[in-house]
């Protein structure tokens, strides 16, 4: 795709396809500094990479407060509409059906996010039951943080949870971070057709996205950044100069979580 490389080689905003980073975060994160972590930080990154929308999740919702953090993610939202969108936060250990139906008829929010890690228990675990009769209920995608010999996200759990709940749409974050597990990662993706791989994280390189185009097709691929933890820049390059087609680019910095998003809904 020559008019988005050229865009990135001049360093000016690429306008060949509709961009959509379906993993970011906001507000500052309580173990390390991170400059520019708000919401007008991210458009602006969004403006110089030629981003055209961002779904995130605060990071007090997934460190300590899912209600209030999920309340940030709003005003984000309200910030910047048509921009942002946001994901759910749910914390196992803090009511998550009242959570889920406090914001489930929001269009604010387009789907969920978990962090197992970080909250401490497993993603296989009965206190997330919330969550997955929602995705199967409404199609709405579900971004679980992921990490390769985790005890409480690891692929092989992410894809117990996906034996369990067919219909539910999930999003794999970070394809479980580690270049050591990607055939783990292909292995769950080929065995479970709704369950996706975002592509985040400072692990991963071209060849490794190509491979898992053309073992598990690039409509399975799900582009996401990390903002603010990893550059925008750096999240992009890794794919606009993999070895892929056109249509593979275009699926994979958008079109797969956009075909997502446009037939979520209430299920019959």
């Amino acid at each position: 795709m020559k008019a988005l490389i050229d865009a990135l080689r001049e360093r000016r905003p690429q306008q060949a396809i509709e961009i959509i980073d379906a993993h970011a975060h906001v507000g500052p994160y309580s173990l390390f500094f991170i400059p520019r972590n708000d919401s007008d930080g991210l458009v602006r990154a969004m403006d110089r990479c030629g981003v055209r929308r961002t779904i995130l999740s605060s990071h007090l919702g997934i460190q300590l407060d899912a209600r209030a953090g999920n309340e940030e993610t709003a005003r984000a939202v309200d910030r910047h509409p048509g921009r942002i969108q946001g994901y759910i936060v749910v914390n196992p250990w803090q009511d998550p059906e009242a959570e889920i139906a406090r914001w489930a008829g929001d269009p604010r929010f387009v789907g969920i996010k978990v962090h197992p890690d970080l909250h401490h228990y497993a993603v296989t675990g009965d206190r997330y039951a919330a969550v997955w009769e929602f995705a199967e209920r409404t199609g709405r995608p579900v971004l679980t943080h992921s990490w390769l010999g985790s005890p409480y996200d690891d692929l092989r759990q992410i894809g117990q949870v996906a034996e369990r709940h067919p219909e539910a749409n999930i999003l794999v974050g970070h394809a479980g971070v580690l270049r050591e597990g990607i055939d783990e990662a292909i292995a769950i993706a080929k065995a479970h057709p709704h369950l996706y791989l975002e592509l985040c994280g400072s692990h991963g390189h071209g060849e490794l996205i190509v491979r898992m185009a053309r073992e598990v097709g690039a409509e399975r691929l799900v582009y996401g950044s990390d903002f603010p933890f990893i550059d925008m820049r750096s999240s992009l390059g890794r794919l606009v100069f993999a070895a892929l087609d056109d249509d593979e680019k275009t699926m994979v910095l958008g079109g797969t979580i956009a075909g997502l998003l446009a037939h979520a809904g209430e299920r019959s």
